[in-house]
């Protein structure tokens, strides 16, 4: 072979990594926003119960096809503080195993030598999948239609890189190199370095499956290239957790401990079967006998097999492993609590656009409790002169205009995404919402400093107009539970019931004004104490305002 076909066949051998890595993420993008509503429940059953958290991890592996996507995930859930360490270790051990399946899907397409192979058939399906996705007009059919694309363009790059690797097997200098690196050590380092790189175990498994199909590499070879794999899979959780809280941290550390852990025991096994065998059996000699003719099958069953071998062990010890991390990442006293911060969504979210936009959905139903809780406070500061809550109130402000900025930081993020048609008129909608809550709380500082202004002139309101005010309150109350219903479930007959209390409230409005005239003329009431009330009943009205207007953005969700 001369120098121009080897150069061909490493360009070859780029281009399906490419290609491989683009239908992985292609695939993985639609199937997440498809299922991400579905993910984001299965997740939120996660319990005490250690199966459940590997079969979550499994399944939501297998949905999106990313085992980093859920591991990212799972670590920003820890650092906001929604999962536990111990739910997540299981969720990870699952998610080892899930990732397994494009292996499976891998060893699938490689079967048929004497006529149309499968590898053919599976890449027919981007261009499916490529005429569903151009000709469709919804959303579920552009999603399909990625999903087959993507699948279909796994193939089409494991076509490439098995040309590349028939290539290769054709020089004999290459194979007698390869045929020499036969330490498992030195394989094992190698799979984990070039898995860190490509920062994709499926692909790396992919290659060395295609590696052994094509004989450039024997089976104990593949083997040790895939245990590496493994290790060097965790690159994107540290990436993720290095940048997070303190679990955060140990989530990350918990996953790489998994996989060292499995691929030591591992090599411990083989190094004892290796000697009491005499060097006759190994796992390459098991798995060739377990899995006659068909190489392709035996990489992509060892690695399954590694996989849950390694969950059945680390299951009953998962609370060493958890203090272990914690030993290892011990809590800073040094370092005061963050605050404000956000309650539900973390930077790594990002990495799985379709379920971050459900936790920011959840992180605005926060700042809104945030809000009228605040409303409250000063409901209850001006009422009863009472200013004990003061500190508390303060504190609320500054992380609602905190949350303010936060939020539109991340829906600007957010909106580089490639979201469904709904979902991108959702986020649209999330900016109006989160500066509506803002105003809540502004409105309610206002009140507070009516407060302060009636403390300063040693006033209070007469008793009528404390229960004129209560009763503004409990509207403004009934109002919010209803918008969220509204706004929580998408429920146009809450929105209706909310409109309804928002025409209540502004007959009390009027109703308190044209009162406070008439105390003014008795002469139970002074301007300077009436000029603050008035005030306190129009902002009160405007805070049914506000909150109105975050209920009205479903009439844009649901028809």
């Amino acid at each position: 072979m001369d120098l121009t076909s080897v150069l061909i066949a490493i360009l070859t051998l780029t281009a399906g990594i490419g290609v491989f890595l683009v239908a992985c993420q292609t695939m993985s993008n639609n199937l997440e926003s498809a299922s991400s509503r579905k993910l984001r429940h299965l997740f939120a059953k996660t319990g005490d119960n250690k199966w459940v958290g590997v079969g979550i991890g499994l399944l939501g592996t297998a949905a999106i096809q990313s085992s980093g996507a859920v591991t990212v995930m799972v670590i920003g859930f820890v650092n906001v503080g929604i999962m536990s360490l111990t739910q997540a270790a299981t969720i990870i051990y699952g998610s080892n195993i899930g990732t397994t399946v494009t292996a499976q899907l891998v060893a699938l397409g490689m079967f048929g030598n004497g006529g149309i192979s499968t590898t053919i058939i599976f890449a027919a399906f981007a261009g499916i999948g490529a005429f569903i996705s151009l000709f469709s007009k919804t959303d579920k059919g552009k999603q399909t239609g990625g999903i087959l694309t993507g699948f279909g363009m796994l193939f089409v790059g494991l076509s490439m890189m098995a040309s590349a690797m028939d290539d290769f097997a054709a020089l004999p200098e290459i194979k007698t190199m390869l045929a020499s690196v036969s330490n498992p050590i030195l394989l094992v380092i190698v799979g984990a370095l070039l898995t860190a790189i490509i920062q994709s175990s499926s692909v790396m498994t992919s290659i060395a499956i295609t590696m052994v199909v094509t004989g450039l590499i024997n089976l104990t070879q593949g083997i040790y290239l895939t245990l590496g794999s493994n290790i060097g899979s965790c690159v994107v959780a540290m990436i993720a957790g290095m940048t997070s809280g303190i679990n955060a941290k140990r989530t990350a550390l918990i996953h790489l401990i998994f996989n060292v852990m499995g691929v030591v025991i591992f090599m411990f096994l083989a190094l004892i079967l290796r000697i009491t065998t005499a060097g006759a059996w190994s796992y390459g000699t098991l798995f060739e006998r377990w899995f006659p003719s068909a190489p392709q099958l035996q990489l992509a069953m060892f690695h399954t097999f590694f996989n849950v071998c390694t969950m059945l062990i680390a299951l009953p010890l998962t609370n060493v492993l958890v203090s272990t991390a914690c030993r290892l990442v011990p809590e800073r006293t040094d370092v005061p609590e963050e605050r404000p911060r956000l309650k539900y969504l973390d930077p790594s979210m990002l990495s799985t656009p379709a379920v971050a936009l459900r936790q920011f959905k959840t992180e605005i139903e926060n700042m809104a409790e945030m809000a009228i809780t605040n409303f409250r406070r000063a409901i209850k500061t001006i009422t009863t002169m009472d200013f004990s809550e003061t500190e508390e109130f303060r504190q609320t402000e500054d992380d609602l205009n905190y949350l303010n900025k936060e939020l539109l930081r991340y829906s600007i993020a957010l909106s580089e995404n490639n979201f469904s048609s709904y979902d991108q008129r959702y986020l649209s909608s999330t900016i109006r919402t989160v500066s509506d809550l803002e105003r809540v709380g502004d409105y309610a500082e206002n009140i507070v400093e009516y407060a302060t202004s009636l403390k300063e002139q040693d006033a209070a309101f007469s008793q009528e107009a404390v229960g004129e005010i209560l009763q503004m309150e409990q509207l403004v109350n009934n109002l919010y539970a209803e918008v969220m219903q509204a706004y929580h479930n998408k429920d146009r007959e809450a929105l209706g019931r909310a409109l309804t209390i928002e025409d209540q409230i502004d007959d009390l409005t009027e109703e308190m004004e044209r009162n406070h005239i008439r105390r003014l003329t008795e002469g139970t009431c002074s301007p300077a104490v009436g000029a603050e009330y008035l005030s306190l009943a129009q902002n009160s009205e405007r805070v049914g305002d506000h909150l109105i207007n975050v209920g009205n953005t479903i009439k844009d969700l649901v028809p």
